[in-house]
């Protein structure tokens, strides 16, 4: 049975250097760091996260989740998160794997192995967009196997596909899997709260209106906030703040719009609002938080 010395190792090799490195494997990014980072701002998506080596913790809400080799991660929704490596160093670096999970090929999974297709089996309420499992030996071996692709290029094409496969197919069959099925059931709660997340990732910067999120999701009022906060920690219009809040960060540091800018690009008419609600996520007003990350440059790591 595999060993987590192989999944190492296998990192190390392909991730030679600090940062993210994708391209091998569809929808697969390793990543490492030699040293804990700074808190990270971001949006997760749907994703199976899992430490070869290291230590992070990723905060949703108020609810912190803590994950090492021992444990894997699970998102199941596009939830904005804080992300930092609590564990690394130059000699034992952190070392990840992250695979984007594919909703379609989690319907198929599902529906082919029965997990998650009756409303029967549907919490009567939805415990969250992500969760922290315990690893088992059949996926630290399905991932293991997904990474070694690399060293034969040319099998990636036939087998990534297969071994992405089983990875779902073992999530789905481990202790989280009921909740990740409900992306395959069409009236799921799960599967409207995504299509309430992609309204607003599609039109953060408009003005917000409840009414046109709880029709895109087929859902009450009153139900949406419900579930949408079940799942995501924030309601619908705390969701699409920090989504206005990342972007105009993103905008400052990297196409280096000032404040006022910014905020109007992302739908904000109150300079001064915009800046009182960015120092209150980011913890310093929009121009100084810029110099603070410039003079410490961190990595965005995902996984």
């Amino acid at each position: 049975m595999t060993s987590i010395r192989a999944l190492v190792d296998l990192i190390e090799r392909y991730a030679p250097v600090d940062g993210i490195h994708e391209g091998g494997c569809p929808r697969v990014a390793l990543v490492r760091a030699s040293q804990p980072s700074l808190p990270h701002h971001g949006v997760l998506e749907p994703a199976l996260c899992v430490l070869a080596q290291g230590r992070k913790q990723v905060l949703i809400g108020d609810a912190i989740h803590v994950y090492d080799a021992s444990r894997y991660l699970l998102a199941s929704v596009d939830v904005p998160v804080v992300g930092q490596v609590i564990e690394a160093s130059p000699t034992v670096p952190y070392l990840g794997f992250r695979l984007t999970l594919d909703p379609a090929l989690i319907a198929q999974v599902a529906l082919d192995c029965g997990v998650g297709m009756s409303a029967s089996e549907e919490p009567a309420a939805i415990a969250g967009g992500m969760a922290v499992a315990a690893m088992t030996s059949a996926l630290l071996d399905a991932v293991t196997r997904m990474v070694r692709l690399l060293d034969t290029p040319r099998d990636v094409a036939a087998l990534a596909p297969l071994i992405e496969r089983e990875i779902v197919y073992r999530l789905l069959t481990d202790v989280h899997g009921p909740r990740l099925a409900q992306i395959a059931r069409v009236d799921g709660r799960l599967r409207q709260v995504n299509r309430a997340i992609g309204w607003i990732k599609r039109n953060y910067d408009q003005p917000f209106r409840m009414d046109q999120v709880a029709a895109e999701a087929r859902m009450s009022a009153s139900a949406l906030h419900q579930h949408f906060k079940a799942v995501t920690a924030l309601s619908p219009l705390q969701y699409q703040k920090q989504l206005r809040l990342q972007e105009a960060r993103r905008l400052i540091l990297m196409q280096h719009l000032d404040a006022a800018s910014a905020g109007h690009a992302v739908g904000y008419d109150s300079p001064s609002q915009f800046s009182r609600e960015y120092a209150r996520l980011f913890g310093a007003p929009p121009l100084r938080d810029a110099v603070r990350l410039r003079s410490q440059p961190d990595l965005v790591l995902e996984a």
